[in-house]
């Protein structure tokens, strides 16, 4: 196999169509260049071709392709197991092509692969407007919206697949082409879901909704309150109007800008977002104070923008991660009982999260896209996280254990985006019914496998 070091014919060849920087083992910038979210992945690649525009994209998935490289695709670098790197192989960087264009007539909002949800929702903002994403503003646009996506607006307006209405993909074999709901059909039913598997998406097309302040923020109880506030919020938050939202979380009270007395508590709580406006969020917090006393709450109206970069001080880039996900339909006592066992996170940062995923995720049929698990009530992430590398086998053990405590209770199947590399059949279990026409798609659009640095799919025989 040729490696971008040895083949300095097909390096020169690359060189010669490629506008933006190529970068390899020795330069002064390859260790930052390769660092990604997770500082627990140290890969090296024998080149990193950061792209500038979809002819280098283009370019640079031929030469890996010519030249026998393994290939990954970097957007925005959040994947957890680290797949948008590669040992030994080429990464096609994305990052420089950041370009966000609002079509505030239209009310949709064109996005280049490289950008993170920060960029997306400050030039939507502008317009009083936004689409559905995650929680962190720095999670990549590419990667959260070919996983599925959700966040804070999908009890209302769905998933972000649910409001993708175009992409351009250069294929395998150096094509570029455009999908939606006329243009290569299979393949847009693909990639709403399917994560990398079929190509390089360059750039996405979202429909906006008029989301411009919200009701929002954290509301804590005390670890004894878990059973007793996780058994009311299983039931009321599938009854609650779909403009209200508030996922269940375990973990531990940071720092600033909570008080000081209460730093350092272990806890469980919801993390608000309600777009009906003030006088219905008093109305559902006051619901919740009613089931238990709240030991903090910080709710209140601010922009957008503000609750999707909440969470990012908490979550820098550079600390080490590890998480295990489940679709979740009910949530048993039985299952609540192992929640609290194993509530008490290992370091500060590590969390499990309930985020709902019913409202209009439910309004889509199993089959309209790649993701199939329309029936689920919620997706369920647990974060071992610290920025220490000597943590790392406590926060791995604990999310490990925690997640074999509460699988049985779920079904089966994960989000793609809080997957590590778990095997196929746990890939298979997440695309249930829809596992082997992806795999149509894959051999009609990739038949090589050449885009397997993913939750791969193999193409059908």
């Amino acid at each position: 196999m040729a490696t971008a070091r040895d083949d300095a014919t097909i390096t020169g060849k690359l060189r010669d169509s490629f506008r933006g920087n190529l970068i390899r083992p020795g330069d002064p910038e390859f260790d930052e260049e390769r660092a990604i979210y997770n500082a627990m992945i140290d890969k090296r690649p024998q080149l990193i071709a950061k792209c500038t525009d979809v002819a280098d994209v283009i370019a640079a998935v031929n030469y890996g392709r010519e030249s026998g490289l393994e290939t990954a695709v970097r957007g925005g670098g959040h994947n957890g197991p680290g797949l948008s790197l590669v040992d030994d192989g080429l990464v096609i960087d994305l990052s420089e092509m950041n370009g966000v264009r609002v079509d505030p007539d239209a009310q949709t909002v064109s996005v280049e692969a490289g950008c993170r949800w920060g960029d997306v929702d400050h030039a939507t903002h502008a317009f009083g407007m936004a689409t559905v994403s995650g929680i962190i503003s720095t999670t990549g646009v590419g990667g959260l919206t070919l996983g599925g996506g959700h966040g804070y607006l999908t009890r209302k307006y769905g998933l972000t697949i649910d409001n993708l209405v175009g992409a351009d993909v250069v294929l395998a074999d150096g094509r570029l082409v455009h999908a939606n709901e006329r243009e290569n059909q299979d393949l847009f039913w693909a990639i709403r879901g399917g994560g990398g598997n079929f190509g390089v998406v360059t750039s996405f097309e979202f429909t906006l909704h008029p989301v411009d302040t919200v009701v929002a923020g954290p509301m804590f109880w005390p670890l004894s309150e878990l059973k007793t506030t996780m058994r009311w919020y299983r039931d009321w938050v599938r009854q609650a109007p779909e403009d209200v939202y508030a996922f269940y979380l375990v973990g531990e009270v940071p720092g600033d800008p909570f008080p000081p007395e209460i730093h350092g508590e272990k806890m469980c709580g919801l993390m608000w977002c309600c777009l009906g406006g003030e006088e219905q969020a008093e109305s559902m917090l006051q619901t919740a104070r009613d089931v238990a006393e709240p030991m903090f709450e910080h709710v209140g109206e601010m922009p957008y923008p503000a609750l999707q970069g909440m969470f990012d001080d908490l979550y820098p880039e550079g600390d080490q991660w590890y998480w295990k996900g489940d679709f979740v339909r009910e949530l048993s006592d039985e299952a609540i009982d192992e929640h609290q066992r194993f509530a008490e996170v290992p370091t500060p940062q590590s969390s499990m999260h309930l985020y709902p995923i019913d409202g209009a995720v439910h309004d889509v049929d199993s089959d309209e896209t790649a993701w199939s698990v329309r029936d689920a009530n919620w997706s369920m992430v647990i974060v071992g996280v610290d920025p220490d590398p000597a943590n790392v086998d406590k926060l791995t053990d604990w999310a490990k254990a925690y997640w074999e405590a509460v699988h049985p209770h779920t079904l089966g199947g994960s989000y793609v985006n809080f997957m590590m590399e778990e095997g196929s059949e746990r890939i298979r279990a997440t695309y249930g019914d829809n596992f082997e026409r992806l795999q149509k798609v894959k051999a009609k659009y990739d038949p090589e496998n050449f885009f397997h640095v993913n939750q791969n799919i193999e193409p059908a025989a």
